[in-house]
């Protein structure tokens, strides 16, 4: 039988023996812009890694499945593996839009017949990854944004993440939509044109009634596609270095939220992290680190948990 958990109901008390055993574990990481996995053997050692198209629950439960099932058989292909029937196997999934309680549960009841499934946040697996569920904090920056922290006494606080265009402050979908506000601008004549707009204005199709026709399907992945203009002319560019340092800002407001005396460790992550980092507050640039592990890791920790017989 199908054993399904969410954040709200994981059997986190459960004796090794009430664990089923599964041939494989599966961790994914799934956003806006793509989906990861790991593939693991019934002991948790790692066989392969692969990935595909975007799983984040807003793009449809349809879409999300198929990107995580595309991305679980080229795991088993990189292995040199048979994928064996999914009642087999067990799989965590870190998604983002689980924040959406009824996606969610369309979500769990369309698993396409994974023997065990536990679903979570991609912030929460982020946390789990970075400190290896250990008390900790993290700023999670790539298509959207969220902060997180897992407090000593197991509760999690959270900060951010409310969903594009109204949140994700400092993320990927977050610069592109200012970027194409200047290209705008500039194209109108209201503010001087500049390399930041004209690549814009290229990477849309090169005319203004092109860019009508790019922004009437946009989205919160399309809007982060035009983050890596502004990244790039970041040290030419002073719209561009004005994003940028907005977006450091932000990031203060997320770790002042989640810990205000300064005691906690605090790791920024995501795709977004190395670039946002020379931008941040110095006080800031001082606290932040590395994470010891990504979303995907965290979310291989949490199907071992849940479903190993022995926990490593």
């Amino acid at each position: 039988m199908t054993r399904t958990f969410t954040s709200e109901m994981m059997p986190t008390s459960a004796t090794t023996t009430e664990r089923p055993a599964f041939l494989y574990l599966l961790g994914v990481d799934g956003g806006g812009t793509g989906t990861r996995v790991i593939l693991a053997d019934a002991l948790g050692q790692e066989l392969a890694r692969a990935s595909a198209g975007p799983s984040g629950l807003m793009h449809g439960i349809p879409a999300a499945w198929q990107a995580i099932l595309t991305a679980v058989d080229a795991a088993f292909a990189e292995a040199f593996l048979m994928r064996p029937n999914l009642d087999q196997i067990a799989i965590a999934c870190g998604l983002a839009g689980v924040h959406n309680r009824a996606w969610a549960e369309e979500f769990s009841l369309a698993n396409p017949g994974f023997g065990g499934l536990v679903l979570e946040t991609d912030a929460r697996t982020t946390l789990l990854g970075a400190h290896q569920g250990r008390a900790g904090a993290i700023i999670a920056l790539g298509t959207g944004s969220i902060a997180e922290a897992l407090l000593p006494d197991g509760s999690c606080r959270e900060a951010g993440g409310w969903g594009f265009p109204s949140s994700d402050e400092a993320s990927g979908a977050w610069m592109g939509l200012r970027a194409m506000n200047h290209t705008q601008q500039a194209v109108d004549g209201r503010v001087p044109d500049d390399a930041l707009a004209r690549d814009v204005v290229a990477f849309c199709g090169g005319s203004r009634d092109a860019m009508f026709v790019w922004l009437a399907g946009a989205n919160q992945t399309r809007f982060a596609q035009l983050a890596p203009f502004v990244i790039a002319h970041a040290q030419t560019n002073s719209v561009a270095r004005g994003i940028m340092l907005s977006a450091g800002v932000e990031v203060q407001k997320m770790v002042n939220a989640l810990d205000s005396v300064g005691t906690m460790p605090i790791a920024l992550c995501g795709g977004l992290a190395d670039a946002v980092l020379p931008f941040l507050p110095e006080e800031v640039q001082q606290r932040v680190s590395k994470p010891i592990g990504d979303s995907v890791a965290g979310a291989l920790y949490l199907v071992k948990k849940n479903f190993m017989k022995t926990v490593a």
